[in-house]
């Protein structure tokens, strides 16, 4: 089996759980993937401990399947997280497997691609990158935070950045140096928790 077939059976796999759980929309929330993790029998382990390198860990013993995740992860890591070591389980029937950042083989790249499918499946993310007029090699960096903004999904930023570099939409290193969250607040402004953080901030003066 070839690479690109492997990835899309991972895809395949993605979207059949994605039908299984009834998710519609390409906004997954934490509560969707513990639902899921509920139905599949794993239990979720969350650290404090900083982990280099380390976003989470799927572990198979005899107390049966486990997946060991960061407590310092944002949501939207986390549920990324979860989608990778979801994989693990699903497909790859492994005692141990780490999601390193550093990880470039075929079976954690297939558990990054599985995730991101579970989240936003492609054909749905190109076509609404076409809906808001991004044709080969047109897309911005502000296209990419338009179309988050409008889907409210949880890939993230990096996430539909690759995305939109593998569809074609934009050459390959486009968005290396683009800061998302600064660029998000230029165009739409300060979101309201940093507006409440200084106020009250302003208020203890």
């Amino acid at each position: 089996m070839t690479r690109h077939v492997y990835y899309e059976d991972m895809k395949r796999r993605a979207r059949e759980l994605r039908a299984e759980f009834t998710l519609t929309t390409p906004q997954v929330r934490l509560s969707d993937l513990r639902r899921i993790y509920k139905a599949k029998g794993i239990r979720i382990d969350l650290w404090d401990q900083k982990l280099k390198n380390l976003r989470g860990a799927y572990f198979l013993d005899e107390a049966g399947p486990s997946v060991m995740l960061s407590k310092r992860l944002p949501d939207e890591q986390r549920i990324f997280t979860m989608g990778h070591e979801l994989k693990h389980h699903i497909v790859d029937g492994v005692e141990t497997r780490c999601m390193d950042l550093d990880k470039t083989d075929a079976i954690e790249i297939g558990a990054e691609v599985f995730a991101a499918e579970l989240i936003y499946p492609e054909t749905e993310c190109l076509e609404r990158f076409h809906s808001i007029g991004v044709l080969a090699g047109t897309c911005t960096a502000e296209h990419v935070v338009r179309l988050k903004r409008e889907t409210n999904t949880t890939l993230s930023f990096t996430g539909l950045g690759k995305r939109a570099i593998w569809f074609g939409l934009a050459a390959e290193g486009a968005f290396d140096a683009v800061h998302w969250k600064k660029l998000e607040e230029k165009l739409y402004g300060e979101p309201l928790y940093k507006k409440l953080q200084r106020r009250r901030g302003l208020a203890r003066l």
